[in-house]
């Protein structure tokens, strides 16, 4: 490690590489933690700061990650190396620009889009969609912690409305090269047949590449809960809201409102609520804007698969509330904190 610490310094010195210092400063942070340290006390032993939390989801994601690999075959991993080579572009040619250092957010953003996405896809719609949802889902606001929608679902939305006939007919079954027009959702939709349990639960059916397999998302979303990475009240209420009102509505209009259970282990409302509605730039802060946040997610999410021309919601309802994030929070704190009349 002595030999690489020489090297990243002598690059400092090297003035034709100072353009690329926010590069440069990305290496040494990840090989040897971050330089800043506190003038005064108290003091915390500890060289780890957001590092600690994008590790921590990367984690988290692995279990899909390596299930949708098992379900999908190798042609993931290039998807995946699409999105991190072209998504890491944008990033270092925005930092350069605005000669500030690059921060660790699109590890996450870079492996949570390609899991949103179906296994067929083709590697130059991975690039357009991973470059729409970087540039105008994060740097159009200023970078990493100034975004208002997530981004990952940004690019998603772009490339679904851009390609629909890529992106919602072309779907590859598990563990075969076949290739079906229908995910369960647009089956149940179309004709009122539903998929087994079991075979949402581990992932025998069509989907997107990390959303299919039910136990792995559970597991990595408990994991980012535990260690307290994300916060399990926006899950809990989005995924609670989506069973709740589906019962309801599924008693009242059978037809249109899919059964509650089928509706929670279904398309990406699992990977949704644990992985995207929980990211802490684009959800509200407070306790109860983070119920409201959760229970408007769920809500919007069985009104759009149910009543619109889409059959999966989870996407739209949650870049819709990260529009309203701020609103209510801002109603959450004048509620709670209401101004002394004099």
């Amino acid at each position: 490690m002595k030999l690489v610490r020489l090297l990243i310094d002598r690059l400092y010195d090297i003035r034709a590489l100072n353009k690329l210092k926010p590069l440069i400063d990305a290496v040494d942070a990840a090989m040897f933690g971050p330089a800043e340290t506190t003038e005064g006390g108290p003091h915390i032993v500890d060289n780890v700061d957001l590092k600690r939390y994008m590790s921590y989801v990367i984690v988290a994601l692995l279990p899909a990650t390596l299930a949708s690999i098992y379900f999908y075959g190798w042609s993931v991993l290039r998807i995946i190396i699409v999105s991190y080579i072209v998504g890491g572009v944008v990033e270092v040619i925005f930092a350069i620009v605005r000669k500030k250092e690059i921060h660790e957010g699109f590890l996450v953003t870079g492996l949570i889009f390609p899991l949103v996405l179906p296994p067929t896809t083709p590697l130059w719609v991975v690039a357009v969609g991973v470059v729409f949802g970087v540039l105008f889902g994060k740097e159009m606001f200023g970078g990493t912690g100034r975004n208002i929608f997530n981004p990952a679902l940004v690019g998603r939305l772009f490339i679904t409305i851009a390609f629909p006939a890529i992106m919602t007919t072309n779907w590859q079954v598990p563990f075969t090269d076949a290739i079906t027009s229908a995910t369960p959702l647009a089956v149940y939709k179309t004709t009122g047949s539903m998929a087994s349990i079991y075979d949402l639960f581990v992932g025998k059916t069509a989907g997107s590449m990390g959303e299919t397999c039910r136990i792995a998302i559970i597991f990595g979303g408990l994991f980012l809960i535990f260690t307290k990475v994300s916060n399990w009240r926006i899950p809990v209420s989005y995924i609670g809201t989506v069973f709740v009102f589906a019962a309801i509505g599924n008693r009242l209009a059978p037809g249109s409102i899919a059964p509650p259970l089928f509706q929670v282990l279904t398309g990406g409302l699992l990977f949704g609520a644990l992985f995207m509605a929980t990211d802490p730039v684009t959800s509200p802060f407070t306790r109860m804007g983070k119920y409201s946040f959760g229970i408007l997610c769920g809500i919007l999410t069985v009104l759009i698969r149910s009543f619109s021309g889409y059959v999966e919601g989870v996407m739209f309802s949650i870049v819709i509330m990260n529009a309203l994030a701020p609103l209510i929070d801002h109603i959450v704190l004048m509620l709670k904190y209401r101004p002394v009349k004099i």
